[in-house]
C-alpha cells in the first residue's frame, strides 16, 4: 500500500508531466497558426516570471502563460478554473519589460483522447487570478484556437481518475 507522501510525489510528477505536455502542445498550436520566434522561456530560465513562452506574429510580441489540465476534476466535474499563480500580474508586467511583449495566456484542457486550447490575453480578465473556463467556453473571454482534437498519449498517467 503507497503512502501518502508517495503519492504526494506521483501527484506532482504527474502535474509537472502535464505541464511540460501542455508547452509542448502550445507550441505546435503556435507554429500552425503561423506565430513566430517562439523560444521557450524556461529555457532561458527555469520557472521563468509569469510566462513559459515568447512568440511574435504580425509585429506583436507575447508573452504567454500555459496552463495545461485535466478537463474534469476526480469528482467528474469540469475543471472550471485555471490559477494563473501567486503575483501573475507583477510577473507579467517585469516579464513585459523584460521581453517587450503583451502577457497573453493558454489554456489547454485535456481529456482522454482530445485536447482543446483557449487564447487570451491577461488584460482581460481584469485582475482574476485565473482563467475562467465556462466564460472562454461560452466565448466570453479569449478566443478557442483548437477545440476537441484528437490526440494520442496514452492519458492513463495523466488522468487524475480516483484510485479504484
Amino acid at each position: 500500500m503507497a503512502t501518502k507522501k508517495t503519492e504526494s510525489k506521483k501527484d506532482a510528477a504527474r502535474k509537472k508531466s502535464l505541464g511540460e505536455l501542455g508547452e509542448l502542445i502550445a507550441i505546435k498550436a503556435l507554429v500552425d497558426l503561423s506565430f513566430e520566434k517562439i523560444s521557450n522561456l524556461n529555457d532561458k530560465k527555469m520557472n521563468y516570471p509569469f510566462a513559459d513562452l515568447y512568440a511574435e506574429k504580425a509585429g506583436r510580441k507575447y508573452v504567454i502563460s500555459i496552463k495545461a489540465r485535466n478537463k474534469f476534476q476526480k469528482n467528474g466535474n469540469l475543471n472550471s478554473s485555471y490559477n494563473l499563480g501567486s503575483n501573475a500580474y507583477t510577473k507579467a508586467k517585469a516579464a513585459k519589460k523584460d521581453l517587450g511583449g503583451e502577457a497573453y495566456w493558454m489554456a489547454i484542457q485535456f481529456d482522454e483522447f482530445t485536447y482543446t486550447i483557449f487564447f487570451g490575453s491577461l488584460e482581460e480578465l481584469k485582475r482574476r487570478n485565473s482563467i475562467p473556463i465556462r466564460d472562454c467556453k461560452d466565448g466570453r473571454i479569449g478566443e478557442c484556437l483548437v477545440k476537441d482534437k484528437r490526440h494520442y498519449f496514452d492519458f492513463d498517467y495523466f488522468g487524475n481518475k480516483k484510485d479504484e
